[in-house]
């Protein structure tokens, strides 16, 4: 079985969002309009557009026993959903630069003169920045990507739930991935709902926002 459903309705897509925990399981998600719906998530900005996301689409039978026991508390999640996307973030997203800077050029979306300027000036910075504080600028990408992701899904007729209880220190390796190089960032769970799940509050404006 195949989703059609497409929303257009900006307004629907974002007030209809939910947190789905159980989803139609017979439902499931082609690799091409998996593709569609990854590929609208990565138009989400990222610092000096370096694109640190990296995603493992688990929609097997043998992934998802892979992941069962890594995400204990999410079984529903796991074995009823089309697919439990892994997001990560690359730690080597610096060595995609030149690839994407010239991609630019040869678009025509970029001078090369700009590239040739802005590259060395990248790289000189993201070299010598701390570890931890390239790993904070990565997840700040890795959750805008994350939430486009969810958007994206919703536009395709599907629904999803963002996991954060997980063996991320596992998760990796378990995948045949380098544990140093890939730090993981969350799950998304991806499928048709099998109910509407359930609507939650939020603070008012007044309360979490200030004008100077």
């Amino acid at each position: 079985m195949m989703n059609t459903t497409k929303i257009n309705d900006f307004n629907e897509i974002i007030t209809g969002r939910r947190s789905i925990r159980n989803y139609d399981p017979s439902v499931k998600i082609s690799k091409e309009e998996m593709t569609e719906i990854l590929t609208e998530a990565t138009l989400a900005p990222s610092s000096v557009n370096l694109q640190p996301w990296r995603f493992v689409v688990i929609d097997s039978a043998e992934g998802k026993e892979t992941l069962a026991p890594l995400a204990k508390f999410n079984q529903n999640q796991v074995k009823t959903s089309s697919a439990v996307i892994a997001v990560f973030v690359d730690m080597n997203s610096l060595d995609y630069a030149d690839e994407i800077y010239n991609k630019a050029v040869e678009e025509g979306l970029m001078p090369a003169e700009v590239r040739d300027r802005q590259l060395p000036a990248i790289k000189g910075l993201l070299e010598t920045m701390p570890q931890d504080q390239f790993r904070e600028m990565n997840l700040i990408d890795a959750g805008l990507v994350s939430m486009q992701l969810m958007l994206a899904a919703r536009a395709h007729g599907y629904d999803t739930n963002p996991i954060g209880g997980y063996e991320k220190d596992q998760i990796a390796e378990a995948y045949g991935m380098e544990k140093e190089r890939y730090y993981p960032v969350m799950l998304i769970s991806i499928g048709k709902a099998a109910d509407a799940g359930y609507k939650s509050v939020r603070l008012p404006i007044e309360s979490i926002a200030e004008w100077k």
